[in-house]
Parts: C-alpha cells; sequence; structure tokens
C-alpha cells in the first residue's frame, strides 16, 4: 500500500511541478513542495497502519482556557 502512496505522489509531482517551473513561480512552487511533503508524511503512516495522534488534544490545550474564560458563569 505504501508503494501506491508513492506512485499517486509521483504522479501528482510529475504533473504539477513542470508547470511551476515552466512559468517561474518559485513561490507556488514551495508552498506545493511543503503542503505535499507533509501530506505525504501524514499518509505513508497510515498506509502502514499505524495510528497517529489526534491534532485535537494540543488545539484543545490552547483554546479551551480562552473559551472558558468566554463563558458566563
Amino acid at each position: 500500500m505504501v508503494i501506491v502512496v508513492v506512485l499517486v505522489f509521483l504522479v501528482i509531482i510529475a504533473l504539477e511541478v513542470p508547470g511551476l517551473v515552466k512559468e517561474k513561480m518559485w513561490r507556488e512552487l514551495t508552498a506545493f513542495a511543503v503542503l505535499l511533503s507533509f501530506g505525504m508524511a501524514l499518509s505513508i503512516p497510515q498506509a502502514l497502519g499505524l495510528q497517529l495522534p489526534s491534532p485535537n488534544a494540543p488545539i484543545e490545550l490552547i483554546f479551551k482556557p480562552f473559551a472558558e474564560w468566554l463563558t458566563p458563569k
């Protein structure tokens, strides 16, 4: 399954990168690379069957005190 994930990402790269380079869209290429790397870093562990931590815990840790402060008692 990991091979399929990597192949899909390679197809996406092959379709998108040449046009961005041809048009000299360096900022867009950088953003594309960062987001694609992030997506690949999240996809491969899922394809391996690993349990990824939920992003809700840190978000809740940050915003819960603020929400409690705003909520009338």
